[in-house]
This record gives structure tokens, sequence and C-alpha cells, in this order.
């Protein structure tokens, strides 16, 4: 499956909206997580990791949020809570290719739009009309946050299924690490008061 196959996925599709941030105040942004070009070649090397192993990592994540009903909820029906399987599939595919967009910098200006358009898809302003389902329709911002730790911590062991040094894969996991802290900053722009973030 290409990434232009996968339903709801618009990265670099002309229907998304211009990132709210310029370029320059993108560039503080990774300043501010001491983003450097060491970690952009750490990122595409995990990239090569990750491919063959893209449906574990994702089994690892949808295991845990499955084991916790608060969470596996904004995956549900909006009045009977069940979860959506076309929902959980759809989402989960997108989930593979972010994985792949993650480990493939540098970040242009199509994948920061991208990445506003995905909080936008954690938020009441666009949640559920990617996928045109009744979903609840708005995930709570304290729990994007609390995600960045298990969408880190579990690539480790991922990134250790290979021959590289030690070194090497700490220096692939901390670049993870930055790039999630990174997004999750920007999908939290819907969430503040204008004028606030």
């Amino acid at each position: 499956m290409t990434d232009r196959q996968i339903p709801g996925y618009k990265l670099g599709a002309e229907s998304v909206p211009e990132p709210p941030i310029t370029t320059e105040e993108f560039d503080r942004l990774k300043q501010s997580v001491l983003w450097s070009a060491e970690d952009e070649e750490s990122l595409r090397a995990a990239g090569e990791i990750l491919e063959p192993q893209i449906e574990d990592v994702l089994d690892v994540w949808y295991g845990f949020v499955g084991d916790h009903d608060f969470l596996v909820r904004y995956f549900g029906d909006a009045e009977t809570g069940e979860p959506i399987d076309e929902y959980l599939d759809r989402v989960r595919d997108r989930f593979g290719q972010w994985i792949r967009d993650t480990c493939d910098p540098p970040y242009d200006e199509s994948w920061l739009a991208y990445q506003f358009e995905i909080g936008r898809r954690h938020h009441r302003e666009g949640k559920n009309r990617t996928d045109d389902v009744d979903a609840v329709p708005h995930i709570d911002l304290r729990y994007l946050i609390a995600f960045i730790y298990p969408i880190t911590a579990t690539v480790r062991e991922f990134l250790e299924n290979s021959d590289r040094s030690a070194a090497e894969i700490d220096k692939m996991y901390h670049a993870w690490f930055k790039s999630v802290v990174l997004q999750v900053t920007l999908w939290s722009y819907p969430y503040a008061p204008e004028g606030d973030w």
C-alpha cells in the first residue's frame, strides 16, 4: 500500500490549509527541542529499521490503547461507546504512514501544514470528518501530551532489533523523542485560545 492509497492521508494535498506559523517560527520550535542535522540523519536510519516492523509497532500501540477503556472510547460510537472497527483500521493505516513520515526529514512546509491538520483531526474542530464517523467528537489534550511517553519508550526495543551500535540506537531514540515532542506541540494548536499558543 503506497501512501497515496491510504484513506484520509493528505500530506501534500492542496486541500490542507497552509500552516499558521512561518518557517522561521517553526525553526525556533525545532531549536527549542535541540533539533540538529544529526537528528535528521538518525531518523532516516531509524526509518530503515522500523519500516519492516511497522505492523508490530502498531500492534503494541493499539494494544496499549485497547487495554485502556478511557483511550479506546475515542474510537467508539458516540452513543454506544462500541469501537468502530473501520475507523480503527483507517487510523491504523495513517498511523503506519505517520511513522514513515516521522522518519523522513527534512520537514518541509507540506509536512508542517499536515501536522496542523493532524491536530485539527484530534480536536472537535475536525475530528470524525476525515472518516465520516459518529465517534466521540473530541480527544482531550491531556491524552495527546501523555501519549508522548508510550509512543517514544516503546520504539526503543524496535530500534534495538538491528545491528546498530548502542550509541547509534541512542541517537535514533532521542531524535524520535524530539520529533514526537515537536509534532505534539504542533498538534496542540487548535486547543489553545487564539493568541495563547
